[in-house]
C-alpha cells in the first residue's frame, strides 16, 4: 500500500502532525510518499519519484480547502482521498484528530467504502478549460452595479439574472458558496448541477437544481468592465461583455474515503450548528 500525505506545512501543527502520522503508517508497514523537499526529513518516498497513479490513497491533513488545493495543484491524482481534519470540521475533511488512529486502523483493516462525486469543466470564451470540484463562480468583482447574466440550458433561453453572480455548483459544493447565496443542499453522492444567483436584484429568481447531463451557456450581457469568474476560490479568469462561459458535467470523479466511525449526516448537523434533538409525543401513551 502507498498512501501520500498532504498539509499545510507552513503551519507548525500540521508539519508535526503530518510527521507522526508518517510515522504510524510505516511502522505499519505502508510506503509513504511526501513533497520532494520533505522526503529526506520525514524519510519517505519523493513524490517525484512514483507515478501518481499508483498511490493507494491521499491522505490530507487539515481542511476542505486542503483538498481542493492539493487537486489542483496536482491535478492528476485520481487516488481516493482521506480528509482528516485539524481545525473546524469540514464536509470532505470529516474525519477529526480525536478518531485519527482509530480511523487509519480501519482504512489499513479494508473497513472503508468509497464515494465517487462528479466534478464540473469550464470552457472560457478562449477555449481554455478548467474544472472544479465545488463549484464554478461567475461574479461582478469590481464592478460596482448589479451585472446582466443570461443563462441557457442546453440551448434553451432560461433567464436574464440581474445579480452579483452566478454560481454552478456540484452536489459537493452545495454546502459551499452556494448554500451562503441560499442555495438548497444536496446529498453529495447526487449527480445534478445547481444554479443559484448571488444576490438577485428579483425576489422570484431562485436557484434551480438541473440534470447532470445539461450544459449550461453564461453570457455577460452588462456594458461593465470585465467580470471575474473562479473555480474552487483558487484560480480566476474574467469575462468580458458579450462573452460566453459554458459549464458541463465533467468526465473526471474525485473519490473520497467513507469509514465507518463518520457519516454525513453528523458532519452536516455539526457543520450548520443544527441544535435539533429527536422528540417523541408522548401524550399517546
Amino acid at each position: 500500500m502507498m498512501i501520500s500525505i498532504v498539509a499545510n506545512m507552513q503551519k507548525k501543527s500540521s508539519y508535526e502532525m503530518a510527521k507522526k502520522v508518517c510515522l504510524f503508517l510505516k511502522e505499519k508497514g505502508v510506503q509513504v510518499v511526501v513533497e520532494d523537499a520533505l522526503a529526506k526529513e520525514f524519510d519517505a518516498t519523493p513524490f517525484s519519484q512514483i507515478d501518481a497513479q499508483s498511490i493507494t490513497f491521499l491522505l490530507s491533513l487539515g481542511g476542505d480547502g486542503t483538498i481542493l488545493s492539493t487537486l489542483h495543484e496536482h491535478s492528476e491524482l485520481v487516488a481516493p482521498i482521506i480528509g482528516v481534519n485539524l481545525g473546524r470540521l469540514g464536509f470532505m475533511a470529516d474525519i477529526p484528530l480525536t478518531t485519527l488512529y482509530e480511523s487509519l486502523e480501519l482504512l489499513l483493516q479494508g473497513k472503508y467504502e468509497v464515494e465517487s462525486r462528479m466534478m464540473i469543466d469550464g470552457i472560457f470564451a478562449d477555449q481554455t478549460h478548467c474544472f472544479a470540484i465545488n463549484d464554478i463562480t461567475i461574479h461582478r468583482s469590481k464592478t460596482p452595479s448589479l451585472i446582466d447574466l443570461s443563462v441557457h440550458v442546453d440551448g434553451t433561453y432560461l433567464n436574464t439574472f440581474s445579480a452579483d453572480g452566478i454560481i454552478i455548483s456540484t452536489p459537493t459544493g452545495s454546502t459551499a458558496y452556494s448554500l451562503a447565496a441560499g442555495g438548497p443542499i444536496l446529498a453529495p453522492e447526487l449527480e445534478a448541477l445547481v444554479i443559484t444567483p448571488i444576490n438577485p436584484h428579483t425576489i422570484s429568481n431562485r436557484p434551480i437544481v438541473l440534470m447532470p447531463k445539461e450544459s449550461i451557456e453564461i453570457q455577460y450581457l452588462s456594458a461593465y468592465d470585465p467580470i471575474e469568474i473562479t473555480y474552487d476560490g483558487f484560480s480566476r479568469k474574467t469575462l468580458n461583455t458579450k462573452e460566453i462561459v459554458k459549464v458541463r458535467r465533467s468526465a473526471r470523479h474525485f473519490n473520497l474515503v467513507k469509514l465507518p466511525n463518520s457519516d454525513y449526516f453528523s458532519t452536516l448537523r455539526g457543520k450548520l450548528g443544527w441544535s435539533g434533538q429527536a422528540r417523541f409525543n408522548q401524550e399517546s401513551h
